[in-house]
């Protein structure tokens, strides 16, 4: 027989991803207020629902199954969106007019991106804005099903069928503990880094700073040993100045103040090595306050003239 799971509720994803946070049924419940038995019989009802065996039981708690941790990551993703959906509609209950959404993955400590919401909310002071930073992969998501007006990524490869305008770029440095040899250095070329162990952040845009090192070092033998940590930019950062390699950043990461780092721009054989900016958003997307964030960065960072 087929399983039938159209009487899963969100209710269901909740209970179970919590019990699974907390490895117990008893301190779930005592997390979401509940009876243990409202939150096992909801439980019991979800694995008869979808026809698996989300946990194990034991006397010392639950444990999710094999099968049952790919369910929850499934659920968690399921939530995430249904949460995105939620916050949207209520910030576009008055019809979006009022609110703008705007995804990165960049600092906001400095740089342009930190420059241009400034003047925006300087020209449009009655428009709220509401940040969302988050990985490429989830600004996708995000603007497929509407959770975000607008996102702002390096590259300008379209995400999905978006709209796409270029924007700025930012010169790449280097980042080196303060005692680094380097650090004599007013430039650091790309060849430099031969032999160094370059850390960067498996996160956005650590994948940007990896692709650049691949192309401008062709050769395996001209490029330093990259070591990519499930980490923030921050915690890079820490690692550096804790001597345990250098790291390739963009500029506008340097505007938070770190001690025991040093920062070089770094070049290759035609000059300054740089990444661009990108701003991405959907064709049908009739949001007024999208359509002036649109008309100051194309007054901010006019197209080259054609011809």
């Amino acid at each position: 027989m087929p399983v039938r799971a159209t009487g899963v509720a969100l209710q269901h994803l909740r209970y179970a991803i919590c019990a699974s946070e907390h490895g117990s049924f008893r301190r779930a419940a005592e997390a979401l207020r509940l009876r243990q038995s409202t939150l096992s019989r909801s439980i019991r009802q979800l694995e008869q629902l979808i026809g698996l065996t989300v946990f194990e039981r034991s006397s010392g708690g639950v444990r999710a199954t094999t099968a049952g941790r790919k369910f929850l990551r499934t659920a968690r993703s399921i939530l995430e969106q249904m949460e995105a959906l939620v916050s949207t509609a209520h910030g576009t209950g008055r019809g979006e007019v009022g609110r703008l959404a705007i995804g990165f993955y960049t600092s906001l400590s400095a740089g342009n991106l930190r420059a241009t919401l400034l003047d925006y909310a300087q020209r449009f002071p009655q428009i709220e804005l509401g940040m969302i930073e988050t990985s490429r992969t989830h600004l996708a998501t995000a603007l497929r099903i509407g959770a975000l007006d607008i996102a702002v990524i390096t590259g300008d490869v379209p995400l999905l069928d978006n709209n796409i305008l270029p924007l700025w770029s930012e010169r790449v440095v280097v980042a080196l503990p303060q005692d680094h040899a380097l650090v004599a250095k007013d430039i650091v070329y790309m060849t430099d880094l031969r032999g160094e162990t370059a850390l960067l952040s498996q996160h956005d845009p650590g994948p940007d700073l990896q692709e650049l090192l691949m192309a401008r070092l062709t050769s395996p033998e001209d490029r330093p040993r990259i070591v990519r940590h499930d980490v923030s930019g921050a915690n890079i950062k820490s690692l550096v100045g804790a001597g345990v390699g250098v790291s390739l950043m963009i500029e506008s990461c340097v505007g938070a103040s770190f001690s025991g780092l040093a920062y070089r721009e770094v070049r290759d054989g035609t000059g300054p090595c740089r990444i661009g900016y990108s701003a991405h958003w959907r064709e049908d997307n009739d949001n007024p306050a999208l359509v002036g964030f649109l008309k100051l960065l194309s007054e901010r960072y006019p197209l080259p003239a054609s011809g």
